[in-house]
């Protein structure tokens, strides 16, 4: 089924003329990356030679995706903005709030329980405001999006970073908060500045043990996490044609491990086929009919110099399988080279846990590779040595792996098929004896392994992999197991070998399904009433944040000076506290818990300078609040680095936090800050971070200029009595002043709407 036909026959209608238009303006070939950004412009916003990297640009994406952890704060400020229906295609996914723990039929039941009251409003929100709802189990949002509603040269963005996995189907897909998502729905313009280009060449073709996560595994290795910030990576050449489709959206799904804007490739055969199995037949056909205008130009891809900021070429034929970790995503270690240097770090290598799934990694042709090895390990007469746990990315795949025998396989060896859903790789895994926090390591197929995100503990170990790699060190239960070289000994004492994974890129049979999980909106919504309970421990009626009164912000208190790594996770953690993730006030009282203090290295252990005790972030903040006192965060480079979860922003915001000052921004959280009316300021001297003292009064003597491009003034007033100011920079534009001033940008959206 093709949803949203007329939309997508719409945006191929006009593409030529776009593209062409464009073309003539920069006066050069362009890329895949250019042709859906111009083509995707705003009906206001002028068409010119757009600066990379400079310039605020206005867009129409053509659709939101959401799923229900950030739903719910994206539909509760959207219910604000005084809208009908949704201004374009937009999609509810329930897949975070669901436990992994017995398995899929007793851990969905579980949830619905747990979590009903937040599902039943999602569904009412989607039933009244035109939105497709995907109920619980109906699977992961990014492999539903892409199963269904991905198409080459579109541009959607959604509330979640990994929103990029739709550039597998030559999508611009790109994470955003909230506030963002309500901009789109609201019929409003959706601002971005205009990416920068990172192309990535592919040459070769892929064998053996090497699979495309050892692609994004190796880009990651050299980009590192914060390397593609503000650009999008565009993969070309004949080894990305190479590649299945899906193998594509998990190269583009991690590249949120970069940093980067977002990851697309251009339309070949592959993701005609994908269409074509997925059944939107007449989507590939008007793809086809276009499809020079779906990939980059000839001259790009001849000369990738000249039209890319940045260009990385990787031989596939000479590529090796990765293993990256542990606690951040950018550390590759050829599987080669794993036992040498986890015996020089100190990394223990008994694996406990083999995990498949995620957005990343969860499509049919990922369990069909895995199952191989699987099988392999039944017909060798082989015992896996870790626990095993898999997550079908939708029902759609569950249903067919089912059907063709791999989730048999799976079981043979003993493995826990959990929901189609997010599961571990979101925090919603209530692992057995995780709150022992012993030191220990996993290996699993997600996307992210930053400390305590999978079970909790800040000792598990884990490991990046790809699907195959994890069930072949799974039945090892060796970290340093190498299936390319290394043999193992099978219940009979004998050695044996792993041969290289097979598997179908798409089912010979086709995909089957008997309820795909879809539910369509209410015909008419003005009947639909939604329900909030004013005593809900999970839900929460928005208050409007109060606009800025027009005077400098003096008396600010330093809350918490973070040190090192401070991603989403450590600001607002997900795991347990997901399920407060529609109630603002709950939530808030995980604010910075996981940030290290720099004074004390300790978490969740700051100062209060009204009382000059100790306590927890969350309680210190309250307590500065209700005093009426303003504070500031100060944090290090690229803070904010994760998941584009706006709780982060809101949070603090919440709490009476004004000013989040830092070496570097990840580029979701810097707009998450502004749209919800902070100050997002980053230091003009990052040596100036070290003037920060645990005691220092801070004031912004020149904020009543608050103007574009121009750097504001910072005085930190010192406990023994003396001072000194600092010079603070900002990115914001006019418009983002705006939202400053206005509280947040929904405020601004709620003004122009009662105009």
């Amino acid at each position: 089924m093709a949803f949203d036909l007329d939309m997508i026959k719409a945006v191929y209608a006009g593409i030529e003329a776009k593209i062409t238009a464009a073309r003539k303006v920069v006066n050069k070939p362009l890329t895949l990356s250019e042709k859906i950004l111009y083509s995707h412009l705003h009906s206001d916003q002028k068409l010119e030679a757009f600066g990379r990297g400079k310039s605020y640009v206005d867009f129409s994406p053509d659709r939101v995706a959401m799923q229900d952890a950030t739903a719910q704060m994206a539909l509760l400020q959207f219910m604000q903005a005084g809208k009908k229906t949704a201004a374009v295609p937009s999609t509810v996914h329930c897949d975070h709030l669901i436990l992994a723990k017995e398995g899929a039929d007793q851990d969905l039941r579980n949830s619905l329980t747990a979590s009903g009251e937040v599902f039943n409003f999602l569904e009412s929100v989607s039933k009244k405001y035109g939105l497709g709802f995907w109920k619980p189990g109906s699977g992961i949002i990014h492999q539903v999006v892409l199963e269904n509603y991905a198409f080459p040269g579109g541009m959607m963005i959604g509330t979640d970073s990994h929103t990029v996995n739709a550039g597998g189907l030559g999508m611009v897909a790109i994470g955003v908060g909230g506030a963002d998502a309500v901009d789109v729905m609201a019929g409003m313009p959706w601002e971005l500045k205009f990416p920068k280009l990172i192309g990535v060449k592919l040459t070769g073709k892929l064998s053996g043990w090497t699979a495309p996560k050892d692609v994004i595994l190796k880009v990651a290795g050299i980009l590192t996490v914060k390397g593609g910030t503000g650009a999008i990576v565009e993969y070309f050449g004949d080894g990305a044609k190479s590649m299945s489709c899906t193998g594509k959206g998990t190269i583009c799904n991690m590249g949120a491990e970069i940093g980067a804007t977002t990851s697309t490739f251009g339309y070949d055969e592959s993701m005609a086929r994908f269409l074509r199995a997925t059944g939107r037949t007449e989507v590939a056909d008007l793809a086809d009919g276009i499809k020079e205008h779906l990939t980059g130009d000839d001259e790009v891809y001849a000369n990738p110099e000249k039209y890319f900021d940045q260009v990385i070429e990787i031989n596939l034929s000479e590529l090796e399988p990765h293993v990256n970790g542990p606690f951040t995503p950018d550390r590759a270690t050829p599987v080669s080279k794993m036992r040498e240097e986890a015996k020089k770090n100190g990394w223990p290598t008994k694996v406990e846990w083999g995990l498949i799934g995620s957005c990343t990694n969860s499509s049919y042709e990922d369990l069909s590779r895995a199952a191989s090895i699987a099988k392999q390990a039944v017909d060798k007469n082989l015992k896996t040595k870790a626990d095993f746990g898999i997550n079908p990315g939708s029902e759609q795949i569950r249903y067919t792996v089912e059907r063709d025998g791999f989730l048999k396989i799976f079981e043979d060896l003993d493995a826990r098929i959990f929901t189609n859903a997010c599961g571990p790789c979101i925090g919603q895994w209530d692992r057995a004896g995780a709150d022992k926090k012993e030191k220990n390591t996993i290996v699993h197929s997600f996307n992210r392994n930053f400390s305590k995100r999978a079970d909790g503990n800040p000792n598990t170990h884990a490991f990046v992999t790809s699907p195959e790699m994890v069930a072949a060190i799974a039945i090892s239960g060796d970290l340093g197991f190498n299936p390319i070289t290394d043999t193992l000994t099978n219940e009979n004492g004998e050695q044996v070998k792993l041969d290289p994974p097979t598997g179908w890129e798409l089912p010979e049979k086709g995909f089957d399904v008997e309820d795909n999980g879809y539910q369509k909106p209410a015909t008419d919504g003005g009947n639909v009433e939604i329900k909030v309970a004013p005593d809900s421990k999970r839900l929460q009626l928005l208050e409007p944040f109060k606009p800025w009164d027009g005077n400098n912000i003096t008396g600010m208190k330093l809350l918490i000076k973070a040190k090192g790594k401070c991603t989403t996770d450590h600001i607002s953690m997900a795991g347990p506290w997901l399920r407060f993730r529609g109630h603002l006030d709950n939530i808030s009282n995980n604010t910075l818990t996981g940030a290290v203090n720099f004074f004390n290295e300790a978490t969740d252990k700051v100062k209060n300078q009204l009382t000059g005790e100790y306590g927890a972030v969350p309680d210190t903040a309250r307590a500065y609040k209700a005093a009426g006192v303003p504070s500031i965060v100060v944090g290090d480079h690229n803070y904010g680095e994760g998941s584009s979860r706006e709780h982060a922003a809101m949070q603090p915001r919440f709490l009476g936090v004004v000013a989040v000052l830092v070496k570097s921004f990840a580029r979701i959280h810097e707009t998450n800050l502004k749209k919800q009316g902070m100050l997002g300021l980053t230091f003009s001297n990052e040596a100036d971070y070290d003037k920060i003292q645990e005691d220092d009064t801070l004031d912004l003597s020149d904020l009543k200029d608050f103007t574009e491009g121009k750097p504001l003034t910072l005085v930190l007033n010192h406990k023994d009595g003396s001072s000194e100011s600092i010079k603070v920079n900002h990115t914001y534009n006019e418009a983002q002043i705006g939202w400053f001033k206005a509280g947040s940008a929904l405020n601004l959206i709620k003004m122009k709407e009662k105009a």
